[in-house]
């Protein structure tokens, strides 16, 4: 799963990496080393300007509020626990199927936070029977330090309380797609304690190399089957993990000690 993550580049940075054509300023988000579920986040999506004369896509570096809120939903009350998507349902949910045909995005991270905790409180998880209280905290990152270009998807949801000039008439929310943890061993591992992504958790958000950006991205892309190509992991050997401070556990602190990598793990494990 992905419950939270670190996103510290500047916006002019990230217009750069992703070829970005349009980015308010003034819109612009300060750094955040423990991004949370309802926060808003910078997505890159490529979609046509409003009221522009042309139709064509133009990739845009937004703003978005990080739960996904369905264009039917009543409410947006749900969206806090719609933050990921998994990668093998994706294509056939409900609340997701009609994001993943049309309104695809990417939202840039510097990496993503996870808990590991025993080996029998994991698989109660995966089988869905128990959520495992966390302990110690791994920041996983790809291991040459570039952007962690997390898959994703965005809707648009109107509500209905409010007038159509109203600022906030219209939500536009995300989610992450998920997949598979990798089993292969870390680029770099930490001295002591997992060897894997899947020694962290079973789950991962799905990593996006660049050669896939322009493809995901496409709003032209509409057929699910050729979209479900897109979801194939990345090569394996990309990623590293080390501890960091416990405080991340509090969504209440924020700043970049929270990266700090530990010589070894403050809280213990099944390692």
């Amino acid at each position: 799963m992905c419950g939270r993550y670190a996103s510290s580049r500047r916006p002019e940075d990230l217009a750069g990496i992703f070829e970005v054509e349009k980015w308010e300023p003034e819109e612009s988000l300060e750094p955040d080393y423990n991004v949370a579920p309802t926060k808003e986040v910078y997505a890159v999506l490529d979609r046509p300007l409003k009221d522009a004369d042309s139709s064509r896509p133009v990739r845009q570096l937004r703003r978005l509020k990080w739960g996904l809120v369905p264009s039917w939903a009543k409410t947006p009350e749900g969206g806090a626990r719609m933050i990921n998507a998994r990668a093998e349902t994706v294509h056939e949910k409900p609340a997701y199927r009609r994001a993943f045909a049309a309104r695809r995005c990417i939202l840039p991270a510097d990496g993503y936070y996870e808990w590991v905790t025993g080996s029998q409180e994991r698989e109660l998880e995966v089988e869905g029977r128990k959520k495992r209280p966390r302990k110690q905290p791994y920041f996983v990152l790809p291991a040459d330090g570039s952007v962690f270009a997390m898959a994703g998807l965005y809707e648009f949801w109107r509500d209905r309380t409010l007038p159509d000039d109203h600022p906030q008439a219209w939500w536009v929310t995300c989610s992450v797609i998920t997949t598979e943890a990798e089993e292969t061993p870390l680029a770099v591992a930490p001295a002591e304690g997992p060897r894997s992504l899947a020694d962290i958790h079973p789950r991962m958000p799905l990593m996006l190399t660049p050669d896939r950006w322009d493809a995901w991205l496409d709003p032209a892309r509409t057929d699910p089957d050729d979209l479900r190509g897109l979801l194939a992991p990345p090569p394996a050997g990309l990623m590293r993990a080390y501890p960091v401070p416990t405080a991340v556990s509090n969504v209440r602190n924020n700043g970049p000690e929270l990266l700090k990598e530990l010589e070894a793990p403050e809280e213990g494990t099944l390692f």
